[in-house]
């Protein structure tokens, strides 16, 4: 097994973390537009610290108050109150960073403008509740949720209902300041009205109840109404997306040494983890010696009532490295961009033709491991699990393939 390959791959990956990093993506584009003062920041996510950090460096001493809400263990010294809140899971602390945002409005000045950050994990950290439902009832539905095998706009449909903050109400709550938003999307085609549930855009499109139980179809029948979509709360908000999947995808090709054929796949993958790792090994497979190949997205896992170590990353890289199993020359890297693939501490895996080989040495089922939703504990024994603690952007998944 040739170690360079595996170090370029790595690198390249970490090229387009910084591509996309919330701390120079905000900067920038506050540099190039900057906003009057006195402006009150709201920042709100995994990014959440990042991007207060960037519009620390391009706005100064504009910003008169702030209110940073991120995930445990992504908080970083800053000058204004940060909050960690549970994410995947909301907690406590989600509903506590909720009673905090509407007490940090209520002290705003009408004139006051509002810089709001968002990035993924939002809809878990920060949350206010309808009359009526408790934090189990949340707690319940999110479970459900990360294992139906939903996707992401499928899900966030139905938490921005169970919400007095998602679905445009923190635009109508900051009515009648200007707000603008700097957006970092975790989400397929960038809609605001997903990006962490859209908490300052308008959604008219219900939730499909046949796909829910019951339990939570009753829940959904109790929840406030919405703001109409020309209301005019809508009226004084900017929305700016600053990163995207498809920024990480054109800094790995841009970040690929000479000599390696690049081949991006304007397909956005997703579905099934697992099938989709087999599927994108084939292609790999299949492709001539120096190719490289690019892909972004998001696949879903189905979890089986006692699901094991990892997330989709690591589902997919399992399956594909059984497909690619006793090949030469072939790498395959999945992990996602805000360094938390699923509840665990890594980021995805680097996996070879040689990576069944090295679990299978360590009394490890390959099949088993997939089946049982517990990629990581095999791709932990055969040594190709990838770690990088919070970085700092949040822009879905990469999948870089090459072939020698």
């Amino acid at each position: 097994m040739s170690a360079r390959p595996r170090e370029q791959l790595l690198e390249i990956y970490s090229a387009a973390l910084a591509a996309v990093h919330g701390r120079r993506r905000v900067r920038d584009a506050l540099t190039a537009h900057p906003l009057e003062g006195p402006v009150a920041l709201v920042a709100v996510g995994k990014a959440a610290c990042a991007m207060a950090r960037g519009a620390q460096e391009a706005l100064g001493t504009a910003i008169v108050d702030a209110l940073i809400v991120t995930k445990y263990g992504h908080g970083e010294p800053l000058p204004w109150p940060v909050i960690e809140a549970g994410h995947p899971l909301p907690d406590a602390m989600s509903l506590a960073a909720g009673e905090q945002l509407a007490a940090f409005v209520t002290r705003l000045p009408l004139s006051t403008t509002v810089l709001v950050l968002l990035s993924g994990g939002a809809s878990a950290l920060l949350e206010r509740l309808p009359a009526g439902m408790t934090l189990d009832d949340l707690r319940r539905v999110n479970e459900w949720l990360l294992g139906s095998g939903l996707d992401i706009h499928a899900m966030n449909s139905v938490r921005k209902r169970l919400s007095c903050i998602k679905d445009g109400r923190l635009a109508q709550m900051l009515q009648p300041r200007p707000v603008a938003c700097l957006a970092i999307s975790d989400v397929p085609g960038d809609d605001p009205r997903s990006i962490a549930s859209g908490p300052l855009t308008s959604d008219p499109r219900a939730p499909n109840a046949a796909n829910l139980p019951s339990f939570l179809r009753q829940i959904l029948a109790r929840t406030p109404p919405l703001p109409p979509a020309n209301a005019d709360c809508f009226n004084d908000v900017h929305y700016t997306i600053v990163a995207r999947n498809v920024d990480a995808c054109a800094a790995v090709a841009a970040a690929a040494p000479p000599g390696w054929r690049v081949q991006m796949h304007a397909g956005f993958v997703q579905g099934e983890a697992a099938e989709a790792g087999a599927r994108l090994a084939r292609v790999l497979d299949d492709s001539g010696p120096g190719t490289f190949h690019v892909w972004g997205g998001e696949t879903t896992v189905r979890l089986p009532p006692q699901p094991g170590r990892g997330g989709r990353c690591q589902q997919l890289a399992l399956a594909a490295a059984r497909e690619l199993d006793g090949r030469e020359n072939v790498w395959l890297l999945a992990a996602a961009t805000d360094g938390s693939d699923g509840p665990g501490e890594d980021a995805g895996a680097l996996v070879d033709g040689g990576t069944i080989a090295r679990g299978e040495a360590e009394g490890f089922d390959a099949n088993d491991a997939l089946a049982r939703a517990d990629a990581g504990s095999f791709l932990e024994a055969s040594g190709d699990l990838i770690a990088t603690g919070p970085t700092g952007t949040n822009v879905m998944d990469l999948v870089l393939g090459l072939r020698l």
